[in-house]
């Protein structure tokens, strides 16, 4: 997988996007195997293989020769208490949602912003719930779109496979407005600064971290979707579903979690 920042994207033509959005795919290199000393068994040998799909700033993304980002410190823990290292397999989104990717042994588990969804449990099981999301929209600064109302006739721009794609599919009948799909986030955010699109779609959490570092664009509206984000793992794997569920109640009622949380996002989690 070609992994794509957002500085290399932010001023490609339109028409380079395209083929950019073509290219790229992963194949897996794991070879092989390994048991933690609870014998939770990986897929390699002293690693946590973690699925992922570059970039999606600030979950996950490439910062020089290192992988980092919120999602990537929660795994560490996880990768820690299994006495491991974490390693990152980059791979496109759909192979993980459908399954694909536990099935061909790529990784251990899934770590991507990844809504819990029913039709995705059917590929997967997930951790509880561990941190929560809503849709938001992408439009250039001092645009007039507030709404999907406000684009009819015009284009909206969606990531491949994601909530925000259903969500803009699922209102595009009553806005009259065109849904075009792009592979991956910075694709699709990049689109908005050139013109491609007039909005995009995606969760409030990555698109309100972009417009903080290209303050020509602002999110103009969000939309309570009550998603919740989970970890996954290849159906049937019970013995790490119970791991990840024990260290993410033990970082919670730590207040790591809450550490790692404020330093992605300069805030602690608000509490219910």
């Amino acid at each position: 997988m070609a992994r794509r920042s957002r500085h290399v994207l932010a001023l490609l033509p339109a028409a380079a996007l395209a083929l950019t959005a073509l290219a790229g795919c992963a194949t897996s290199t794991n070879s092989g195997g390994g048991t933690t000393d609870g014998g939770i068994k990986l897929v390699k040998e002293g690693k946590l293989v973690t699925c992922t799909h570059l970039s999606y700033k600030p979950f996950q993304y490439t910062d020089g020769d290192k992988t980092v980002g919120f999602d990537v410190d929660l795994v560490d823990l996880i990768a820690e208490e299994l006495k491991v290292k974490q390693e990152i397999f980059d791979t496109q989104f759909e192979t993980i949602t459908s399954g694909a990717s536990f099935n061909a042994n790529q990784c251990d588990l899934a770590a991507a912003g990844m809504t819990i969804k029913e039709e995705r449990k059917q590929g997967m099981d997930f951790s509880d719930p561990y941190f929560e999301a809503s849709q938001a929209l992408l439009v250039k600064k001092d645009s007039p779109i507030k709404s999907l109302a406000d684009l009819k006739g015009k284009k909206i721009g969606v990531q491949q496979d994601t909530t925000g794609e259903i969500y803009a599919n699922d209102n595009k009948a009553a806005n009259g407005y065109e849904v075009i799909q792009f592979e991956d986030l910075p694709l699709m955010e990049t689109a908005v600064r050139t013109g491609a699109v007039d909005a995009a779609i995606n969760d409030n959490g990555v698109l309100l971290d972009y417009v903080k570092e290209f303050p020509d664009t602002a999110v103009s509206a969000e939309f309570d979707t009550n998603e919740q984000y989970g970890i996954g793992v290849k159906k049937g794997n019970t013995a790490l579903l119970a791991k990840i569920n024990e260290v993410l109640k033990k970082a919670k009622d730590s207040g790591k979690y809450d550490e790692i949380y404020e330093k992605w996002f300069g805030k602690k989690p608000e509490k219910k």
